[in-house]
């Protein structure tokens, strides 16, 4: 009698713990926040206002994950690397390693109606016929962070002092460049992530720069080798004409219209979404109007401004950031 009650007792105990995890799972307690960035430009504004280890807490194909604390909240961050391949298995063994997470964040750049604006999409698409939408608690939790005022810049940085990466070349032009419309951040409106690579996986560029990189730029690069590997063996479809012939056909927008156009922030809240987990995409202008110097858009527009762009998406993230610590 006494040993049946004891197993009672423990199957009870079990249950109970098994509940208080769920609860707390459901609750953002033990779940990280993962933050994720394409480019390595993107993601030093955001490692400048955390605290991480450097060493990755996980690798995988070569990237790697860096576990800490950014805003309060026990974070992931990481690079996905360019494109709707590489943001889809990033994400995927993300989830597949860490098990869960009490929010998925994106910060980064994209085109955009005025240079310097901050956009987030309230849904999200890759075909524009099936949509996304934005987790309505992770917007909530924007809007009552928005009732602050948030830091955006307005003229170029020169460049990211948490960056260490070589610098991409440029337009020939002096900085800073101070652009014609003030930025501000805008809730709403549908996100299209793209396709241009045909299926294929963008590799990175080891030890390279903070567009091509494979690694953040304030870290030593511990998978240059297997990064290389994977350079050789992936790069050679990129280099046929027919890629290139092909690629504003593969590229082109759906019928529709977009507030922000990118290449990898629908591909990583697809999976968000199977997981069950609440997404949120932050991606400002580095490409549209109000350029000053009228360079001839993308790519030229994005090499001048860039960290102008990432550095503001990366501010309305982390004030999200903040407020979402407050409201778990």
């Amino acid at each position: 009698m006494l040993a049946r009650a004891v197993r009672v007792a423990l199957v009870l105990a079990v249950l109970t713990s098994g509940l208080a995890a769920t609860a707390a799972h459901a609750a953002g307690g033990p779940c990280p926040v993962l933050v994720l960035s394409a480019m390595p430009l993107e993601a030093a504004p955001i490692l400048a206002h955390a605290r991480v280890d450097p060493n990755p807490a996980y690798t995988y194909n070569g990237r790697g994950f860096w576990a800490g604390n950014v805003e309060g909240n026990r974070a992931v961050i990481a690079l996905t690397g360019i494109g709707i391949q590489n943001a889809t298995h990033t994400t995927t063994a993300a989830f597949a390693h860490f098990g869960c997470f009490s929010a998925v964040v994106f910060s980064g750049t994209s085109g955009g109606d005025y240079i310097g604006d901050v956009m987030v999409p309230s849904r999200w698409t890759l075909d524009g016929r099936h949509f996304l939408a934005t987790s309505p608690s992770t917007l909530a939790a924007l809007r009552t962070a928005l009732a602050r005022p948030v830091p955006l810049e307005q003229s170029t940085p020169v460049g990211d002092p948490a960056c260490l990466c070589g610098v991409t070349p440029r337009a020939p032009v002096n900085l800073p460049v101070t652009v014609e419309h003030k930025p501000r951040v805008e809730v709403g409106g549908n996100g299209y992530s793209g396709d241009g690579f045909g299926g294929r996986a963008l590799p990175c560029v080891p030890a390279a720069n903070d567009v091509f990189g494979c690694w953040p730029c304030p870290f030593v690069d511990a998978q240059a080798a297997r990064q290389g590997q994977n350079l050789a063996t992936t790069v050679p479809p990129f280099l046929e004409p027919s890629f290139f012939t092909g690629y504003g056909a593969a590229s082109a927008t759906p019928p529709g219209t977009y507030v922000s156009e990118d290449m990898e922030t629908a591909a990583v809240f697809s999976v968000a979404a199977a997981h069950h987990v609440p997404f949120i995409g932050f991606r400002a202008a580095s490409d549209g109007g109000g350029d000053p110097l009228h360079l001839p858009g993308f790519p030229a527009e994005f090499f001048v401004y860039r960290q102008l762009a990432a550095d503001n998406a990366a501010s309305a993230a982390l004030a999200f950031l903040h407020q979402w610590r407050m409201s778990a």
